[in-house]
């Protein structure tokens, strides 16, 4: 992807980079799926029994993405990309904070939620700049759209792609994801074995896996002094004194 001479950072960002512009997370006790049990918002079967709800439930998620700001972390990868590095996206947010914040390179595991799909042809996409899904909305086969989201027990689309980028890496960013789902967290095995590994999150200690270098400061933080570190040398490496 792109010019080989240039240092390639891919990064793999969680719904804790999100979680910094306001958008909440699932995991929280006080996080989006406290009042809203997966079952009922975010399957299929949710979908085929009360399709009107699910359809509720993601427009307040849309309004809340619509009203968050690209937040620090955000800004700065877009800025490194601007610096001349190669910054490839892989996302499990369906927010569009990456792409505000001017990054162009955001592959979305998990769909869109700015973005409705046909039910019955997922190849068909239609941006949604404003409002939300109603009933009786159609793709141009005459069926129902959909949020243009990945549910639970639904394969992953673009996970092939995701490999495929992740095997390019010079350095292998990893921010606030608790590396908890497949099968996204198993990105990481197919990172190159000699491209180092930086994972981001205020848990770091208790999340970073083997192999992987923890730093343990939120992604509005860590990701700005790492970028900083990064510019100023031109070069992708570890920081011992930001790491240690």
């Amino acid at each position: 992807m792109g010019d080989p001479r240039r240092p390639h950072l891919v990064v793999f960002t969680g719904a804790g980079i999100s979680a910094e512009s306001g958008i909440q997370t699932f995991r929280a006790s006080d996080g989006l799926w406290a009042d809203h049990p997966v079952e009922e918002v975010a399957t299929p079967q949710a979908w085929r029994r009360d399709p009107e709800r699910v359809l509720r439930f993601y427009d307040q998620r849309r309004d809340q993405v619509r009203r968050a700001r690209p937040n620090a972390a955000h800004k700065a990868l877009a800025a490194l990309e601007q610096q001349g590095f190669q910054v490839s996206i892989i996302t499990q947010n369906i927010d569009d904070l990456h792409e505000r914040a001017g990054s162009r390179h955001v592959l979305h595991l998990h769909g869109e939620i700015l973005k409705a799909r046909s039910s019955v042809d997922p190849r068909m996409h239609y941006p949604l700049p404003r409002g939300g899904i109603r009933l009786g909305d159609i793709c141009d086969k005459g069926s129902q759209l959909r949020p243009d989201v990945v549910w639970f027990g639904e394969a992953v689309p673009h996970f092939a792609d995701a490999c495929e980028i992740a095997a390019q890496a010079d350095l292998l960013l990893v921010v606030g994801t608790s590396l908890a789902v497949m099968p996204a967290a198993s990105l990481l095995e197919h990172a190159p074995l000699d491209a180092p590994c930086v994972l981001v999150d205020p848990e770091a200690d208790a999340l970073t896996p083997p192999g992987v270098t923890g730093l343990g400061q939120p992604a509005g933080k860590g990701v700005p002094a790492l970028v900083r570190h990064w510019t100023r040398e031109g070069r992708l490496w570890l920081p011992e004194t930001l790491l240690a």
